[in-house]
Protein backbone atom coordinates (compact mmCIF):
# COMPACT_ATOMS: atom_id res chain seq x y z
CA UNK A 1 0.00 0.00 0.00
CA UNK A 2 1.31 3.48 -0.71
CA UNK A 3 1.00 6.88 -2.26
CA UNK A 4 3.68 6.50 -4.93
CA UNK A 5 6.54 5.57 -2.58
CA UNK A 6 5.34 6.76 0.81
CA UNK A 7 6.55 3.47 2.26
CA UNK A 8 5.83 2.29 5.78
CA UNK A 9 7.92 -0.30 7.55
CA UNK A 10 5.85 -3.31 8.63
CA UNK A 11 7.33 -2.77 12.10
CA UNK A 12 5.99 0.79 12.38
CA UNK A 13 2.36 1.59 13.31
CA UNK A 14 0.22 3.18 10.59
CA UNK A 15 -2.64 5.55 11.33
CA UNK A 16 -6.04 5.06 9.66
CA UNK A 17 -8.11 8.06 8.51
CA UNK A 18 -11.42 8.48 6.68
CA UNK A 19 -11.35 11.53 4.33
CA UNK A 20 -14.33 12.82 2.32
CA UNK A 21 -14.35 15.29 -0.58
CA UNK A 22 -17.28 16.98 -2.27
CA UNK A 23 -15.87 16.02 -5.67
CA UNK A 24 -12.54 15.28 -7.33
CA UNK A 25 -10.45 18.37 -6.61
CA UNK A 26 -13.28 19.70 -4.45
CA UNK A 27 -13.57 20.87 -0.88
CA UNK A 28 -12.98 18.77 2.20
CA UNK A 29 -16.25 17.57 3.74
CA UNK A 30 -14.91 15.35 6.49
CA UNK A 31 -11.71 14.09 8.10
CA UNK A 32 -11.81 11.67 11.02
CA UNK A 33 -9.94 8.87 12.74
CA UNK A 34 -11.65 5.51 12.15
CA UNK A 35 -13.72 4.26 15.09
CA UNK A 36 -11.57 2.06 17.31
CA UNK A 37 -8.39 3.31 15.67
CA UNK A 38 -5.71 5.69 16.88
CA UNK A 39 -4.87 9.20 15.68
CA UNK A 40 -1.65 9.44 13.63
CA UNK A 41 1.25 11.50 14.94
CA UNK A 42 3.62 13.77 12.96
CA UNK A 43 6.05 11.77 10.85
CA UNK A 44 3.90 8.64 10.98
CA UNK A 45 2.58 6.86 7.91
CA UNK A 46 -1.19 7.06 7.52
CA UNK A 47 -3.60 4.89 5.51
CA UNK A 48 -6.41 7.05 4.11
CA UNK A 49 -9.80 6.02 2.78
CA UNK A 50 -10.96 8.47 0.12
CA UNK A 51 -14.66 9.20 -0.30
CA UNK A 52 -16.56 11.31 -2.79
CA UNK A 53 -19.81 12.55 -1.27
CA UNK A 54 -19.85 9.62 1.14
CA UNK A 55 -18.97 6.85 -1.32
CA UNK A 56 -15.62 4.99 -0.92
CA UNK A 57 -13.53 5.41 -4.07
CA UNK A 58 -9.92 4.62 -3.17
CA UNK A 59 -7.08 4.56 -0.65
CA UNK A 60 -3.65 6.08 -0.32
CA UNK A 61 -0.71 5.83 2.03
CA UNK A 62 1.11 9.03 2.94
CA UNK A 63 3.05 10.48 5.85
CA UNK A 64 1.90 13.20 8.23
CA UNK A 65 4.24 16.22 8.14
CA UNK A 66 5.27 18.19 11.19
CA UNK A 67 2.28 20.05 12.66
CA UNK A 68 2.80 23.61 11.50
CA UNK A 69 -0.54 25.39 11.35
CA UNK A 70 -2.86 23.61 8.91
CA UNK A 71 0.06 21.75 7.31
CA UNK A 72 -1.15 18.18 8.00
CA UNK A 73 -4.69 18.99 6.85
CA UNK A 74 -3.47 20.69 3.66
CA UNK A 75 -1.08 17.83 2.95
CA UNK A 76 -3.81 15.20 3.27
CA UNK A 77 -6.18 17.20 1.08
CA UNK A 78 -3.56 17.62 -1.67
CA UNK A 79 -2.56 13.94 -1.49
CA UNK A 80 -6.22 12.94 -1.85
CA UNK A 81 -6.74 15.20 -4.86
CA UNK A 82 -3.58 13.88 -6.55
CA UNK A 83 -4.65 10.26 -6.01
CA UNK A 84 -8.16 10.89 -7.35
CA UNK A 85 -6.77 12.47 -10.51
CA UNK A 86 -5.07 9.14 -11.27
CA UNK A 87 -8.25 7.21 -10.55
CA UNK A 88 -9.97 5.48 -13.49
CA UNK A 89 -13.20 7.28 -14.53
CA UNK A 90 -16.35 6.02 -12.85
CA UNK A 91 -18.64 4.07 -15.16
CA UNK A 92 -21.83 5.74 -16.37
CA UNK A 93 -24.83 4.80 -14.27
CA UNK A 94 -22.67 3.49 -11.44
CA UNK A 95 -24.37 4.21 -8.17
CA UNK A 96 -26.82 2.90 -5.59
CA UNK A 97 -30.12 1.54 -6.95
CA UNK A 98 -33.10 3.88 -6.55
CA UNK A 99 -35.85 3.18 -4.04
CA UNK A 100 -35.86 1.92 -0.45
CA UNK A 101 -33.89 -1.24 0.42
CA UNK A 102 -35.87 -4.40 1.26
CA UNK A 103 -36.36 -5.55 4.84
CA UNK A 104 -33.08 -6.97 6.14
CA UNK A 105 -31.97 -9.11 9.08
CA UNK A 106 -28.29 -8.76 10.02
CA UNK A 107 -26.88 -11.86 11.73
CA UNK A 108 -23.80 -11.56 13.96
CA UNK A 109 -22.31 -14.83 15.20
CA UNK A 110 -20.08 -14.42 18.25
CA UNK A 111 -18.31 -16.36 20.97
CA UNK A 112 -17.03 -14.89 24.23
CA UNK A 113 -16.03 -11.46 22.90
CA UNK A 114 -18.54 -9.09 24.49
CA UNK A 115 -16.28 -6.03 24.24
CA UNK A 116 -15.82 -6.37 20.48
CA UNK A 117 -19.47 -7.34 20.03
CA UNK A 118 -20.64 -4.18 21.77
CA UNK A 119 -18.61 -2.03 19.39
CA UNK A 120 -20.05 -3.89 16.38
CA UNK A 121 -23.63 -3.63 17.67
CA UNK A 122 -23.25 0.11 18.26
CA UNK A 123 -22.32 0.52 14.59
CA UNK A 124 -25.18 -1.69 13.41
CA UNK A 125 -27.69 0.29 15.46
CA UNK A 126 -26.46 3.44 13.69
CA UNK A 127 -27.39 2.14 10.22
CA UNK A 128 -29.48 4.32 7.90
CA UNK A 129 -31.46 1.30 6.65
CA UNK A 130 -35.15 2.07 7.37
CA UNK A 131 -36.27 -1.57 7.90
CA UNK A 132 -33.48 -3.49 9.57
CA UNK A 133 -33.28 -5.95 12.47
CA UNK A 134 -30.18 -7.26 14.28
CA UNK A 135 -29.84 -10.85 15.50
CA UNK A 136 -26.95 -12.07 17.68
CA UNK A 137 -26.13 -15.80 17.63
CA UNK A 138 -24.18 -16.86 20.74
CA UNK A 139 -22.13 -19.83 19.52
CA UNK A 140 -21.17 -22.55 22.04
CA UNK A 141 -20.89 -20.09 24.93
CA UNK A 142 -18.85 -20.96 27.99
CA UNK A 143 -20.12 -18.04 30.05
CA UNK A 144 -23.22 -15.88 30.13
CA UNK A 145 -21.35 -12.70 29.15
CA UNK A 146 -22.81 -12.40 25.64
CA UNK A 147 -26.37 -13.09 26.77
CA UNK A 148 -26.03 -10.56 29.58
CA UNK A 149 -24.62 -7.91 27.23
CA UNK A 150 -27.40 -8.32 24.69
CA UNK A 151 -30.34 -8.79 27.03
CA UNK A 152 -29.39 -5.95 29.38
CA UNK A 153 -27.69 -3.52 27.02
CA UNK A 154 -29.13 -4.08 23.52
CA UNK A 155 -32.44 -5.96 23.70
CA UNK A 156 -34.21 -2.74 24.76
CA UNK A 157 -32.91 -1.26 21.51
CA UNK A 158 -34.39 -4.09 19.45
CA UNK A 159 -31.43 -6.48 19.16
CA UNK A 160 -32.48 -10.14 19.44
CA UNK A 161 -30.47 -12.97 21.02
CA UNK A 162 -30.41 -16.68 20.16
CA UNK A 163 -28.08 -19.42 21.35
CA UNK A 164 -26.47 -22.21 19.27
CA UNK A 165 -24.60 -24.82 21.34
CA UNK A 166 -22.91 -26.64 18.45
CA UNK A 167 -19.58 -24.91 17.74
CA UNK A 168 -18.88 -23.63 14.24
CA UNK A 169 -19.47 -20.43 12.32
CA UNK A 170 -21.61 -22.05 9.61
CA UNK A 171 -23.79 -23.77 12.23
CA UNK A 172 -24.24 -20.44 14.00
CA UNK A 173 -25.15 -18.73 10.72
CA UNK A 174 -27.68 -21.45 9.94
CA UNK A 175 -29.23 -20.93 13.36
CA UNK A 176 -29.51 -17.25 12.51
CA UNK A 177 -31.19 -18.06 9.19
CA UNK A 178 -33.80 -20.16 10.98
CA UNK A 179 -34.41 -17.48 13.62
CA UNK A 180 -34.52 -14.48 11.28
CA UNK A 181 -37.72 -12.54 10.77
CA UNK A 182 -39.56 -14.43 7.98
CA UNK A 183 -40.54 -11.08 6.47
CA UNK A 184 -36.88 -10.25 5.74
CA UNK A 185 -36.06 -10.42 2.05
CA UNK A 186 -32.33 -10.07 2.73
CA UNK A 187 -30.12 -11.85 5.27
CA UNK A 188 -26.88 -9.98 5.94
CA UNK A 189 -23.89 -11.33 7.85
CA UNK A 190 -20.99 -9.66 9.58
CA UNK A 191 -18.54 -10.45 12.38
CA UNK A 192 -18.15 -9.19 15.92
CA UNK A 193 -14.75 -7.60 15.15
CA UNK A 194 -15.99 -4.98 12.68
CA UNK A 195 -17.37 -1.46 12.74
CA UNK A 196 -20.00 -1.08 10.01
CA UNK A 197 -20.24 2.15 8.05
CA UNK A 198 -23.69 3.77 8.57
CA UNK A 199 -24.61 3.02 4.92
CA UNK A 200 -23.46 -0.61 5.06
CA UNK A 201 -26.82 -2.40 5.44
CA UNK A 202 -28.53 -0.18 2.86
CA UNK A 203 -25.72 -0.63 0.32
CA UNK A 204 -25.85 -4.42 0.72
CA UNK A 205 -29.64 -4.71 0.56
CA UNK A 206 -30.62 -2.16 -2.11
CA UNK A 207 -29.25 -4.11 -5.12
CA UNK A 208 -31.65 -7.00 -4.40
CA UNK A 209 -34.63 -4.76 -5.13
CA UNK A 210 -33.18 -3.79 -8.51
CA UNK A 211 -32.23 -7.29 -9.73
CA UNK A 212 -34.56 -10.27 -9.11
CA UNK A 213 -31.82 -12.71 -10.19
CA UNK A 214 -29.39 -11.43 -7.59
CA UNK A 215 -28.60 -14.02 -4.92
CA UNK A 216 -25.67 -12.48 -3.04
CA UNK A 217 -24.03 -9.09 -2.46
CA UNK A 218 -20.62 -8.58 -0.88
CA UNK A 219 -18.88 -5.43 0.29
CA UNK A 220 -15.63 -3.64 1.02
CA UNK A 221 -13.55 -4.54 4.10
CA UNK A 222 -10.82 -2.15 5.26
CA UNK A 223 -8.55 -2.13 8.34
CA UNK A 224 -9.69 -0.28 11.45
CA UNK A 225 -6.20 -0.42 12.96
CA UNK A 226 -2.70 -0.94 11.59
CA UNK A 227 -0.75 -0.90 14.82
CA UNK A 228 1.23 -4.17 14.71
CA UNK A 229 3.60 -5.75 12.14
CA UNK A 230 1.10 -8.53 11.50
CA UNK A 231 -1.69 -6.06 10.70
CA UNK A 232 0.52 -3.95 8.41
CA UNK A 233 1.83 -7.02 6.57
CA UNK A 234 -1.64 -8.43 5.97
CA UNK A 235 -3.00 -5.14 4.66
CA UNK A 236 0.03 -4.53 2.43
CA UNK A 237 -1.05 -7.70 0.60
CA UNK A 238 -4.60 -6.44 0.14
CA UNK A 239 -6.09 -7.63 3.42
CA UNK A 240 -9.73 -8.49 2.78
CA UNK A 241 -10.35 -5.70 0.26
CA UNK A 242 -11.63 -6.44 -3.23
CA UNK A 243 -11.12 -3.00 -4.70
CA UNK A 244 -13.31 -0.02 -5.50
CA UNK A 245 -14.89 -1.13 -8.77
CA UNK A 246 -18.41 -2.61 -8.50
CA UNK A 247 -18.77 -5.91 -10.32
CA UNK A 248 -21.54 -8.40 -11.04
CA UNK A 249 -20.79 -12.09 -11.60
CA UNK A 250 -23.36 -13.90 -13.74
CA UNK A 251 -23.24 -17.70 -14.20
CA UNK A 252 -24.92 -17.27 -17.59
CA UNK A 253 -22.03 -15.03 -18.71
CA UNK A 254 -18.82 -16.37 -17.13
CA UNK A 255 -16.21 -13.59 -16.90
CA UNK A 256 -13.42 -13.92 -19.46
CA UNK A 257 -10.80 -12.85 -16.91
CA UNK A 258 -11.84 -15.54 -14.39
CA UNK A 259 -10.97 -18.91 -15.99
CA UNK A 260 -11.69 -20.75 -12.72
CA UNK A 261 -15.16 -19.23 -12.34
CA UNK A 262 -17.15 -19.98 -10.22
CA UNK A 263 -14.54 -21.76 -8.07
CA UNK A 264 -12.46 -18.60 -7.50
CA UNK A 265 -14.59 -17.81 -4.47
CA UNK A 266 -11.93 -15.68 -2.79
CA UNK A 267 -12.42 -13.06 -5.52
CA UNK A 268 -16.09 -12.53 -4.66
CA UNK A 269 -15.88 -11.16 -1.12
CA UNK A 270 -15.55 -12.19 2.50
CA UNK A 271 -17.84 -13.31 5.29
CA UNK A 272 -17.35 -10.15 7.35
CA UNK A 273 -19.55 -8.25 4.86
CA UNK A 274 -22.01 -10.31 2.83
CA UNK A 275 -25.75 -10.57 2.24
CA UNK A 276 -28.00 -13.14 0.55
CA UNK A 277 -31.51 -13.16 -0.79
CA UNK A 278 -33.26 -15.12 1.97
CA UNK A 279 -35.12 -17.32 -0.51
CA UNK A 280 -31.94 -18.22 -2.38
CA UNK A 281 -29.98 -19.00 0.79
CA UNK A 282 -32.71 -21.31 2.07
CA UNK A 283 -33.03 -22.87 -1.37
CA UNK A 284 -29.38 -24.00 -1.33
CA UNK A 285 -29.66 -25.31 2.23
CA UNK A 286 -27.80 -22.51 3.95
CA UNK A 287 -24.13 -22.92 4.79
CA UNK A 288 -22.47 -26.31 5.05
CA UNK A 289 -22.30 -26.87 8.84
CA UNK A 290 -19.02 -28.82 8.53
CA UNK A 291 -17.21 -25.68 7.31
CA UNK A 292 -16.19 -22.49 9.05
CA UNK A 293 -14.16 -21.22 11.97
CA UNK A 294 -14.70 -23.35 15.06
CA UNK A 295 -14.71 -26.65 13.13
CA UNK A 296 -11.81 -28.90 12.06
CA UNK A 297 -12.30 -27.50 8.53
CA UNK A 298 -11.03 -24.11 9.84
CA UNK A 299 -12.97 -22.04 7.28
CA UNK A 300 -14.65 -22.04 3.86
CA UNK A 301 -18.23 -21.37 4.94
CA UNK A 302 -18.51 -18.03 3.13
CA UNK A 303 -16.76 -19.39 0.02
CA UNK A 304 -19.21 -22.29 -0.03
CA UNK A 305 -22.17 -19.90 0.09
CA UNK A 306 -20.82 -17.76 -2.75
CA UNK A 307 -20.20 -20.72 -5.08
CA UNK A 308 -23.49 -22.46 -4.27
CA UNK A 309 -25.50 -19.34 -5.02
CA UNK A 310 -23.75 -18.98 -8.38
CA UNK A 311 -24.13 -22.68 -9.28
CA UNK A 312 -27.83 -22.38 -8.43
CA UNK A 313 -28.11 -19.78 -11.21
CA UNK A 314 -28.14 -16.58 -9.17
CA UNK A 315 -25.94 -13.54 -9.77
CA UNK A 316 -23.42 -12.23 -7.22
CA UNK A 317 -22.63 -8.52 -6.94
CA UNK A 318 -19.68 -6.81 -5.26
CA UNK A 319 -20.09 -3.18 -4.18
CA UNK A 320 -17.47 -1.00 -2.44
CA UNK A 321 -20.33 1.14 -1.09
CA UNK A 322 -21.00 -1.52 1.58
CA UNK A 323 -18.06 -0.82 3.89
CA UNK A 324 -17.00 -2.35 7.19
CA UNK A 325 -13.85 -1.54 9.15
CA UNK A 326 -12.26 -4.79 10.31
CA UNK A 327 -10.06 -5.16 13.39
CA UNK A 328 -7.33 -7.42 12.03
CA UNK A 329 -5.73 -9.92 14.40
CA UNK A 330 -2.68 -8.42 16.07
CA UNK A 331 0.04 -11.04 16.59
CA UNK A 332 2.35 -13.08 14.40
CA UNK A 333 0.73 -16.27 15.70
CA UNK A 334 -2.66 -14.88 14.68
CA UNK A 335 -1.30 -14.37 11.17
CA UNK A 336 0.15 -17.90 11.10
CA UNK A 337 -3.23 -19.31 12.10
CA UNK A 338 -4.92 -17.17 9.48
CA UNK A 339 -2.54 -18.35 6.74
CA UNK A 340 -3.25 -21.99 7.57
CA UNK A 341 -6.96 -21.24 7.68
CA UNK A 342 -6.92 -19.62 4.20
CA UNK A 343 -5.59 -22.81 2.66
CA UNK A 344 -7.74 -25.15 4.73
CA UNK A 345 -10.91 -23.15 4.09
CA UNK A 346 -10.40 -23.19 0.33
CA UNK A 347 -10.01 -26.95 -0.01
CA UNK A 348 -12.63 -27.66 2.67
CA UNK A 349 -15.06 -25.54 0.64
CA UNK A 350 -14.28 -27.46 -2.56
CA UNK A 351 -14.67 -30.79 -0.71
CA UNK A 352 -18.02 -29.65 0.68
CA UNK A 353 -19.23 -28.67 -2.78
CA UNK A 354 -18.40 -32.07 -4.26
CA UNK A 355 -19.79 -33.95 -1.24
CA UNK A 356 -23.11 -32.14 -1.49
CA UNK A 357 -23.24 -31.54 -5.24
CA UNK A 358 -21.37 -34.38 -7.00
CA UNK A 359 -22.54 -33.02 -10.34
CA UNK A 360 -20.05 -30.16 -9.94
CA UNK A 361 -17.08 -32.54 -10.06
CA UNK A 362 -16.60 -32.54 -13.88
CA UNK A 363 -16.54 -28.73 -13.97
CA UNK A 364 -14.03 -28.64 -11.13
CA UNK A 365 -11.77 -31.26 -12.75
CA UNK A 366 -11.82 -29.32 -16.02
CA UNK A 367 -10.48 -26.30 -14.16
CA UNK A 368 -7.99 -28.24 -12.04
CA UNK A 369 -4.79 -27.51 -14.03
CA UNK A 370 -5.34 -23.76 -13.82
CA UNK A 371 -6.54 -24.24 -10.26
CA UNK A 372 -3.19 -25.69 -9.21
CA UNK A 373 -1.38 -22.77 -10.81
CA UNK A 374 -3.74 -20.38 -9.04
CA UNK A 375 -3.04 -22.13 -5.71
CA UNK A 376 0.70 -21.76 -6.19
CA UNK A 377 0.30 -18.07 -6.99
CA UNK A 378 -1.98 -17.61 -4.01
CA UNK A 379 0.42 -19.13 -1.52
CA UNK A 380 3.31 -17.16 -3.02
CA UNK A 381 1.63 -13.77 -2.76
CA UNK A 382 -1.67 -14.04 -0.89
CA UNK A 383 -4.46 -14.77 -3.33
CA UNK A 384 -7.65 -12.77 -3.39
CA UNK A 385 -5.80 -9.49 -2.84
CA UNK A 386 -7.03 -6.24 -4.23
CA UNK A 387 -5.48 -5.53 -7.60
CA UNK A 388 -3.52 -2.39 -8.35
CA UNK A 389 -5.82 -1.27 -11.15
CA UNK A 390 -8.83 -1.57 -8.87
CA UNK A 391 -7.37 0.38 -5.97
CA UNK A 392 -6.04 3.94 -6.39
CA UNK A 393 -2.72 4.45 -4.68
CA UNK A 394 -0.77 1.26 -4.09
CA UNK A 395 -2.98 -0.51 -1.59
CA UNK A 396 -2.40 -4.20 -2.18
CA UNK A 397 0.93 -3.64 -3.95
CA UNK A 398 2.73 -6.20 -1.76
CA UNK A 399 5.42 -3.71 -0.72
CA UNK A 400 6.47 -6.03 2.11
CA UNK A 401 7.43 -9.61 1.10
CA UNK A 402 5.02 -12.32 2.16
CA UNK A 403 7.09 -14.62 4.43
CA UNK A 404 7.80 -18.10 3.10
CA UNK A 405 6.66 -19.57 6.39
CA UNK A 406 3.15 -18.22 5.77
CA UNK A 407 3.13 -19.60 2.23
CA UNK A 408 4.11 -23.01 3.57
CA UNK A 409 1.36 -22.82 6.16
CA UNK A 410 -1.21 -22.02 3.45
CA UNK A 411 -0.10 -25.09 1.47
CA UNK A 412 -0.28 -27.23 4.59
CA UNK A 413 -3.75 -25.86 5.18
CA UNK A 414 -4.78 -26.92 1.67
CA UNK A 415 -3.73 -30.48 2.47
CA UNK A 416 -5.60 -30.35 5.77
CA UNK A 417 -8.87 -28.90 4.42
CA UNK A 418 -10.49 -32.07 2.99
CA UNK A 419 -9.57 -34.14 6.05
CA UNK A 420 -10.75 -31.40 8.37
CA UNK A 421 -14.06 -31.18 6.51
CA UNK A 422 -14.64 -34.93 6.71
CA UNK A 423 -13.78 -34.92 10.42
CA UNK A 424 -16.22 -32.06 11.04
CA UNK A 425 -18.91 -33.84 9.05
CA UNK A 426 -18.52 -37.00 11.13
CA UNK A 427 -18.91 -34.95 14.31
CA UNK A 428 -22.14 -33.47 13.00
CA UNK A 429 -23.63 -36.74 11.75
CA UNK A 430 -27.06 -37.25 13.22
CA UNK A 431 -27.42 -33.64 14.38
CA UNK A 432 -30.84 -32.06 13.96
CA UNK A 433 -31.35 -30.14 10.72
CA UNK A 434 -33.26 -27.00 10.07
CA UNK A 435 -36.45 -27.55 8.04
CA UNK A 436 -34.92 -26.08 4.87
CA UNK A 437 -31.56 -27.93 5.06
CA UNK A 438 -31.08 -31.02 2.87
CA UNK A 439 -28.25 -33.49 2.52
CA UNK A 440 -27.87 -32.83 -1.21
CA UNK A 441 -28.02 -29.04 -1.28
Amino acid sequence: MGERRADASPDAPVGVIDLELSEEGGELLGLRVVSGGTAPVPGQAVFVLLRLRGRPVGTLLTRIPDPVGDGPRIHLLQAARDTLRRRPPRADGEGPPPGPPPRTTTIVATRERPGQLARALDSLLAQDHPDHEILVVDNAPQTGSTRELVEHGYAPLGVRYVREDTPGLAVAHNRGIAAADPRSTVLAFTDDDVVADPRWATALAAPFAADPRLGCVTGLILPARLQTPAQVLLESHGGFAKGFVPRTYDPERPPADEPLFPFTAGRFGSGAGMAFRARALREIGGFDPATGTGTPARGGDDLYGFIRVLTAGYRLHYTPDALVWHHHRETWQDLRNQAFGYGAGLTACLTALIARRPGLLPALIARLPRGLAHARAMTAGRGGSATDDAVPGEHGSRAHPWPRELSRLERRGMLHGPLGYLKARRRLRGAARTPWETTTS
